[in-house]
């Protein structure tokens, strides 16, 4: 006797991508830490911490997208605190934080912001619309993004 298929019936067929979300606004986090640009930076780094988070956005009062601190931004001012024998106490994040700061268009299919990731080696993207801060999209959140389309046709 004879293998007739593995495969099942082909009228139960998986979900194809037109049926799957594979927009960055599917995807990103939109409950976010930001920080303000006149805050400590001792603050950031207690909420970084405590919020096991590598970085965050920085906005305005107006919840516009000012810049982006992260992790090595706060290592490097505590370095040149410490070489220098200054205080850290009167830091803010204004003075660390990254001004031009790169941002993903929430419609980007999130294969492109993948190719994104790779090409400029960054962890996180803000996504700004009509000028203020919706969102953010972080590596991980492609990884979760590609485990929820596992199995289905790229």
């Amino acid at each position: 006797m004879g293998i007739k298929s593995f495969l099942a019936s082909r009228k139960n067929q998986q979900k194809t991508t037109t049926d799957m979300p594979l927009k960055v606004s599917d995807y990103m986090s939109t409950n976010l830490i930001t920080f303000k640009s006149e805050e400590l930076i001792e603050n950031v780094i207690d909420s970084l911490i405590k919020n096991r988070i590598s970085g965050g956005p920085v906005v305005n009062d107006r919840h516009e997208l000012v810049g982006i601190i992260s992790e090595g931004d706060c290592i490097k001012q505590i370095s040149e605190s410490r070489y220098h024998n200054l205080p850290m106490e009167n830091n803010t994040v204004e003075k660390c934080m990254v001004k031009n700061v790169e941002t993903i268009d929430g419609n980007m299919n999130i294969f492109d912001a993948a190719n994104k990731f790779l090409e400029s080696k960054r962890r996180r993207f803000p996504i700004v619309e009509n000028g203020k801060l919706v969102g953010q999209i972080s590596q991980k959140d492609i990884l979760k993004a590609a485990i929820a389309l596992k199995g289905h046709t790229w």
